[in-house]
């Protein structure tokens, strides 16, 4: 008695310790995906933070009376800032307290360089009347009298006992004596640059309205200067036929198009020849009001769009697009400033656009009203990013930090007009270019014809803008699920139902360990004979493949109604158990057969080359690695988790349901389809959907024998690129952090609930499937 009740002790402590470990392995389980659920939105919530701009430092200028501020710049860590004001001078100010232990001391808005920029004898009036900047470093500064200098502030960094401290200093790449831009020499009155290693081209107007354009073409690099002589160069001179007063002009950077603005008309010269300017386009926007006018033009960075400001607060963009007639300048997008702002203040003009800001290397630019409000935009995903007063007034001078994470500007104080002083504020703005609208929408990227769903990460240029559509990776994902289905659903199926229900009590117990092996074979090998065999062959022997979807088919019925059509007393000298492997030589006999058929039917039917008939005469594109290879390579992969889940469904239907049915009369195949496929219907549910889950999730195979073109095709002759492959292909060379990284995370996000929402639904319909078989 003793004994049984230890027993039932042990049993008890037994029971009750696998239950806490079974709940405890269940709870961890859910915890887990928690956690992975958070961390996932974790990395990806910065991408749809908004922009934001704090002030930073406030240095007090001091300017003799009467002076302006025409420039103003940072350096890329925002520790040294810099004006050029209208005496000729460069002033460089300190814009953080120097480090414990440097070994030199300064504070906030101390001086670090003072030079004036215009000492060659050639400069007898030091006045400067503009300072022209450009998308590099380099500016021009031009004197009243006609006389221009070109200046770079430079910035490099010292480091004494592990403190950093930033050194400006000046480089004049073309030397310091005055550059002859008019031949007459004559002042100007708008004038743009641009410049590369061995071409500099300025476009400009004079004060005796003449639009020209000068080259200056070195026999050296023109960075040759910064290493201790001066570079020799030729200079071209040309005048333009221009006949209109000029408000503002603007080179590429490229060097191939100037844009030239008069009033609300904009012209755009070629400039790819030396000595020749012609006009390529006239951009004359059109104004639902007719009192509005243009009065700002900027170039986006990439040389490829002009934005273009107007009166009423509105800022256009404009790209050559390819038409039917050619490649025209286009009006892409249209962003608003003015939103908040009633008709009485437009017409007043307090709305209009006084100057357009843009970035170096992205595609944002920020707005000013004379008023002071600041816009931020970004114009690929037509983003709106911040609104708001950052100084009191219009600035005198304003620029973005090199890595778009500062600005730095100099303004009067609205009460003493000679109190000036230099602004600085942070930026955070790291993901402008991603939005809910630019992720699932089409977007219209420069360069393109129309808007267009486009995954392209990176480029070999430095001008090249991520382009972040998960619509072509999302649409890839399914294309090849579905592929894959529609090859092993009816075959593991059908093995599945034959196995369970028809197969002899041996063959099955060698046939279903066999097939679940398959399951153990690593992806990467089958992605790897799917890629380097399989697509080749299917390439050479296209007809072979869709000769096979019929002569297999074929061959099988033709095999059974010959067995069936058999004498019994042939049937009975072959062992049952062997009977289903007379099928194997039957099948091959077939596929033989196609294959040899392949080449006949080619000559025949498609004038001996089936893949460059589908290309040139029924304009379908081919890819040697493509969904049909990827159909056939990752079925095989998923057949074994689909058909070992369906059998077990199927070979654990009560044997009293068959009996019985087969007792009432019912044949085979009508107990099959009335009695047993109903009952493990829920399981067979659930195979399927394990292997669309599967099939989903699939990384290796699809990796390699695909091209890995996101491209929103269903054709089956075409690739695609799923978002796990995509995943694991950029994930590498991604930086961290950026916003390539993290939409990488997003895509797994996205796979991470495709996966849950599709298992969800399967789990809901395989417990109402259980609900209504349940009582068979």
């Amino acid at each position: 008695m003793a004994t049984l009740i230890s027993s039932n002790r042990s049993r008890g402590v037994k029971n009750s310790l696998a239950k806490w470990l079974i709940t405890l392995g269940g709870i961890s389980v859910l915890f887990t995906l928690v956690l992975i659920f958070l961390y996932l939105l974790y990395v990806v919530k910065p991408i749809f933070e908004s922009a934001e701009i704090e002030s930073k430092t406030n240095i007090s200028l001091h300017l003799a009376a009467g002076e302006k501020v025409l420039s103003t710049g940072v350096d890329e860590l925002q520790e040294v800032g810099y004006q050029i004001n209208d005496a000729g001078s460069i002033d460089f100010y300190h814009l953080k307290d120097s480090v414990k232990g440097a070994s030199n001391a300064f504070k906030i808005g101390d001086s670090a360089l003072s030079t004036s920029l215009l000492e060659s004898d050639d400069f007898e009036d030091k006045q400067v009347a503009q300072v022209v900047n450009s998308f590099s470093a380099n500016k021009l500064v031009h004197t009243v009298t006609g006389k221009t200098l070109l200046v770079q502030p430079n910035f490099y960094a010292t480091y004494d006992n592990d403190v950093r401290e930033i050194i400006p200093l000046l480089s004049y790449p073309l030397g310091q004596n005055a550059l002859i831009i008019d031949e007459q020499e004559t002042p100007l009155t708008e004038l743009s640059f641009a410049m590369n290693d061995e071409l500099i081209i300025f476009v400009g107007f004079t004060e005796d309205k003449r639009l020209i354009k000068t080259t200056y073409v070195a026999d050296d690099d023109f960075g040759s200067s910064n290493d201790g002589y001066d570079v020799e160069y030729e200079t071209i001179f040309q005048e333009i036929d221009f006949n209109h007063q000029v408000d503002e002009i603007k080179v590429t950077p490229d060097l191939n198009l100037a844009f030239v603005r008069s009033g609300s008309t904009v012209y755009v010269y070629e400039l790819n020849e030396e000595d020749d300017a012609n006009l390529k386009a006239t951009i004359v926007p059109t104004f639902t009001n007719s009192t509005t006018q243009l009065t700002s033009m900027a170039l986006l960075s990439g040389s490829s769009s002009v934005l273009l400001g107007d009166s009423n607060g509105s800022v256009s963009q404009w790209f050559e697009v390819a038409t039917d007639n050619g490649r025209k300048f286009k009006q892409i997008r249209t962003f608003e400033t003015s939103e908040f702002n009633n008709s009485s203040n437009a017409a007043s003009n307090t709305n209009a656009i006084s100057a357009i800001y843009t970035e170096q290397y992205r595609k944002s630019f920020y707005t000013m009203t004379e008023t002071g409000l600041v816009n931020v935009f970004y114009t690929t995903s037509d983003a709106h990013l911040w609104q708001g007063q950052l100084v009191s007034g219009e600035p005198e001078a304003f620029a973005i930090a090199p890595r778009a994470n500062g600005l730095i500007s100099v303004v009067k104080d609205p009460a003493n007009s000679n109190k000036i002083s230099l602004q600085t504020f942070s930026v955070h703005n790291e993901h402008p270019e991603v939005t809910w609208q630019a992720l699932w929408q089409e977007v219209w990227y420069e360069g393109y014809p129309e808007p267009d769903y486009v995954w392209q990460s990176t480029s070999g240029s430095d001008d090249f803008e991520g382009k972040f559509s998960l619509v072509p990776i999302s649409f890839g994902t399914i294309k090849a699920a579905l592929y894959a289905m529609l090859f092993a659903v009816p075959i593991a199926l059908t093995a599945a139902i034959y196995t369970a229900y028809f197969m002899t009590p041996g063959m099955r117990k060698k046939v279903k360990p066999t097939i679940e092996m398959m399951e153990a074979l690593p992806t990467v090998i089958l992605g790897f004979l799917a890629g380097l065999w399989l697509a080749p062959i299917m390439e050479e022997y296209l007809p072979a493949i869709f000769l096979l979807f019929f002569f297999l088919p074929l061959a099988t019925l033709l095999t059974a109604f010959i067995w069936h059509n058999l004498p019994n007393e042939w049937k009975d000298k072959i062992p049952e158990t062997l009977a289903p492997v007379l099928l194997i030589p039957v099948l091959m006999l077939a596929t033989y057969l196609a294959f040899s058929l392949s080449g006949v039917l080619e000559v025949a039917f498609f004038q001996g080359d089936m893949r460059q008939y589908l290309t040139n005469d029924l304009g379908i594109d081919f890819d040697q690695r493509n969904a049909l290879v990827v159909g056939i390579a990752m079925g095989f992969a998923v057949i074994p988790t689909i058909f070992s889940m369906a059998e077990d469904a199927i070979f654990s239907v009560p044997g009293h349901l068959t009996s019985g049915s087969l007792a009432l009369g019912a044949t085979q195949w009508q107990t099959l389809a009335k009695v047993v496929l109903l009952t493990a219907s829920p399981g067979i549910f659930s195979a399927v959907m394990m292997g669309l889950g599967r099939a989903v999730g699939e990384t290796m195979i699809v990796l390699m024998a695909t091209g890995n073109t996101p491209i929103l095709d269903w054709s089956i002759f075409q690739g695609m690129r799923t978002l796990a492959a995509n995943i694991a292909v950029e994930m590498p060379e991604s930086e961290v952090g950026s916003s390539h990284y993290r939409i990488l995370f997003l895509a797994a996000f996205v796979l991470f609930i495709f996966t849950f929402v599709f298992n969800t639904i399967a789990e809901f319909v395989r417990q109402r499937l259980r609900e209504k078989y349940s009582s068979m």
